[in-house]
């Protein structure tokens, strides 16, 4: 409970920090885009996802170094880090030059640097009486982020072909990693005697691994946070200690997605790289999945309960997603929704949502990028309302179907019986790229079919759906935008079609191959 209202008094902070106005600002502070996480409404499970700039004075701020060690008994942590200590350092000299302290911690190796002005700059801060005391480690706390981590690490995280067992492999912080004169080293308590000496309010922690060290280490996020520290972590120059082969059986950079998530939730925000260096965000060499977003507002065909089961069992290994929910007090508001800038896939299930343009825009312009677009069910009628226009002050985009899906949605079936479904002729390479494990006998409609005919000469049909005593209409195609970009759409969506593996499989393998293939539609 201590903790829980630790954060919330971080919350009520965070709200005077992003009102700092850029009057205040000199060219030490350190300009943040803070990423936090509030939940769309009590116990509903669903998360906004926004960010919002924050300015922090260099001189009340700390950096915490958290466990970069020169070796790792698990070879592939230990080269990842090796990745991402060169990056590192040169957030750290941005913020040292600034005239943030850095601190140092690699736990367990103190005999290394026992000698130095670092250490002994570390020893030399007073002992600090604390309201809630100061623990060597600081375990999960179910009062504040559940019963789990999102991630099941209990076989120790390692995800080489042979995991290996664990033992000391460490004598030292990784080398790429500059120790400055006026830095410290610790890996105990010290870390926060010596914020309280300078007056240092603010932290920012950074290192390895984020489910273990990263939250549970004395210097480390839920020791500060319970401290009233104002915490955040640096999302990009952190890693897990995570094995695929355990739940919930995700890659392993999704998995270090998932903690992220958790500790935004629960603990506090984050921040990347770029806000002190500029840049690129940082990835791992062997991170290649595509950025996902999906804009989920649509309460007809329950897809904010479908999609992230969707998401969590298809797409873990190929797609880091993003989601982007609407408001539950105002439906034609999306929150979060400028993550779509930097999406590589929109996702859209929408249904007869206006928006404000500045929201709207985010969809128009990467619409305009020319990458790809999917939607599934009601994304053929997303952006606008049935034969009225915008409300005063929202934004609609009624040709949304016609000039991104290439369709021309009119109306639906009465709902009852359940729509045949058929595969168009493909080439043999798409269709085993769209139909690998998809038994196609066994898909089948059970939402009322959509009226969708004719399609656009652009567009090319993969699924077509019949019922009883109706003209059959495509329920499946991709589409050729006249920005060079390519769509997919399905009509179908509904709730009992993600029940069924085939579906699920399906759109899963229409996604990684939009994903890849930027002529897709031109494949038929």
């Amino acid at each position: 409970m201590l903790a829980r209202l630790n954060r919330l008094t971080w919350l009520s902070i965070g709200v005077a920090l992003l009102s700092t106005t850029q009057a205040r600002c000199n060219d030490n502070d350190l300009r943040l885009h803070v990423r936090q996480r509030s939940e769309t409404a009590s116990e509903s499970g669903r998360w906004h996802t926004t960010t919002a700039p924050a300015t922090w004075k260099a001189s009340e701020t700390a950096i915490v170094v958290c466990d970069m060690w020169d070796k790792h008994w698990c070879p592939q942590a230990t080269e990842r880090v090796g990745q991402m200590a060169p990056r590192m350092n040169e957030v750290i000299k941005a913020a040292r030059k600034r005239g943030a302290l850095i601190i140092h911690c690699p736990s367990d190796t103190l005999d290394f640097y026992k000698d130095t002005p670092q250490r002994k700059l570390a020893q030399s801060a007073p002992v600090v009486e604390t309201t809630i005391p100061l623990q060597r480690w600081c375990h999960l706390d179910k009062t504040v982020e559940g019963a789990t981590l999102p991630i099941d690490d209990s076989d120790g995280g390692c995800d080489c072909d042979t995991p290996i067992k664990s033992f000391k492999a460490w004598s030292r912080q990784h080398p790429a990693i500059e120790i400055a004169a006026n830095d410290a080293i610790t890996d105990s308590a010290e870390a926060f005697y010596l914020l309280k000496q300078k007056g240092i309010t603010n932290v920012i922690v950074m290192g390895v691994h984020t489910n273990m060290c990263v939250l549970g280490r004395p210097f480390s996020i839920r020791q500060m946070v319970q401290q009233g520290q104002n915490v955040v972590l640096m999302r990009d120059m952190t890693d897990t200690m995570y094995n695929p082969g355990m739940a919930p059986f995700v890659s392993h950079f999704t998995g270090t997605d998932l903690v992220v998530e958790h500790i935004e939730k629960h603990w506090c925000p984050t921040i990347l790289s770029t806000d002190l260096i500029g840049g690129e965000e940082f990835r791992f060499a062997k991170d290649d999945r595509k950025h996902l977003v999906v804009l989920c507002a649509e309460k007809e065909y329950q897809t904010n309960e479908s999609l992230p089961k969707f998401a969590r069992e298809q797409l873990g290994h190929d797609f880091r997603v993003s989601f982007v929910w609407d408001d539950a007090n105002e439906a034609n508001n999306l929150p979060g929704i400028d993550t779509v800038a930097n999406a590589d896939v929109l996702f859209v299930s929408v249904r007869r949502r206006t928006l404000p343009e500045a929201q709207l825009k985010f969809v128009r312009e990467f619409v305009a990028s020319g990458k790809p677009v999917v939607g599934i069910r009601t994304a053929s009628h997303a952006f606008c309302l049935r034969e009225k226009p915008a409300p005063e002050g929202l934004a609609d985009w009624p040709e949304f179907d016609k000039q991104v899906f290439g369709g021309n949605y009119s109306n639906h079936h009465k709902a009852g019986p359940k729509t045949a479904i058929t595969v168009a002729d493909l080439n043999k390479d798409l269709k085993q790229a769209l139909f690998n494990d998809v038994d196609t006998s066994q898909l089948v409609g059970n939402g009322s079919l959509y009226v969708v005919s004719p399609l656009a000469e652009t567009a090319d049909t993969i699924l077509t759906g019949t019922i009883p005593s109706q003209s059959p209409e495509p329920v499946a195609w991709f589409n050729r935008r006249s920005d060079g970009g390519i769509s997919f759409y399905t009509s179908l969506g509904h709730i009992d079609d993600f029940q069924n593996v085939h579906f699920a499989t399906f759109l899963k393998n229409a996604l990684k191959y939009i994903a890849k293939n930027k002529e897709a539609a031109n494949e038929k």
